[in-house]
């Protein structure tokens, strides 16, 4: 048994609850301001329908060995995004429910072999075609969040946390870094630190206030300055936090297994 049904189950439901709150949205709804910076919520989810489309195509790359990249360019991407902004609430549904029935066909329909070939987003470096169900739940995961419709970071799923933190951790920009240590708190265990990544102030949260921090979608709400190598004891009142360092420097880890492990992290 491999990693592999349980990621499909959690790509499942997450993507309908992500169309649950699209399928809500009306077409005053979607020219509202999203949480990303520029971006209506039409944005938001002409967005999600276009990844789909191009994790269908590393799909197609994985099943077939014919190089066929994400997206033509970045321009093309930024181009689809803004011609499908504008559409109306009910063909975003459609949109949005035609490619989810499509990616999971391709995804149920993927050879067992298929699954350890190795392709390549936007950016390096390739990783293999297994590795495209945690780059779709981050999509999913994140842009829902965006789109300020009621799904907060609260409402991720611990595993989603857990698997984004790890991932986090293994590509930290160490040469970008705003913080020296993050310590990870909550849920009656020991609190975990990472350490040595980089210049700056430690800081500290639970574990979806420190994703949801890191990743833009909050203004530091829970994170906590404290004492680099000390006690979880928060730091002088009212100090401000840095900026986050750069989120997702890298698509995947570099050293990532070329066939699906048992479990991931």
């Amino acid at each position: 048994m491999t990693v592999l049904p349980r990621l499909q189950g959690e790509l499942t439901r997450a993507t309908n609850r992500f169309l649950a709150t699209a399928a809500a949205l009306s077409d005053t709804d979607l020219t509202a301001p999203s949480l990303m910076p520029g971006w209506t919520r039409g944005h938001v989810l002409a967005h999600v329908a276009g990844t789909t489309d191009s994790h269908l195509n590393l799909l197609t790359w994985a099943r077939t060995g014919v190089r066929t990249p994400q997206y033509a360019s970045y321009a093309a991407r930024a181009a689809e995004i803004e011609a499908g902004s504008t559409r109306s609430a009910s063909q975003h549904l459609a949109a949005l429910e035609d490619g989810a029935a499509r990616l999971a066909t391709a995804v149920r329909d993927l050879p067992e072999h298929a699954w350890s070939a190795q392709v390549e987003g936007m950016r390096p470096p390739p990783h293999p075609a297994w590795y495209v169900l945690v780059r779709r739940l981050r999509e999913i995961g994140l842009h829902h969040v965006d789109l300020a419709a009621g799904y907060g970071p609260a409402d991720w799923p611990q595993a989603f946390v857990r698997r984004e933190l790890h991932d986090c951790r293994r590509s930290w920009p160490r040469e970008r870094s705003t913080v020296s240590e993050v310590v990870l708190m909550g849920g009656g265990r020991e609190a975990e630190r990472w350490r040595d990544l980089g210049p700056g102030p430690a800081v500290a949260g639970t574990p979806a206030d420190m994703l949801a921090w890191l990743t833009g979608r909050s203004g530091g709400e829970g994170v906590r300055l404290v004492p680099v190598g000390r006690s979880c004891t928060p730091g002088p009142g009212g100090a401000r936090l840095p900026e986050p360092p750069p989120w997702l420097t890298m698509p995947a880890p570099a050293d990532l297994p070329a066939t699906p492990p048992e479990d991931y992290p």
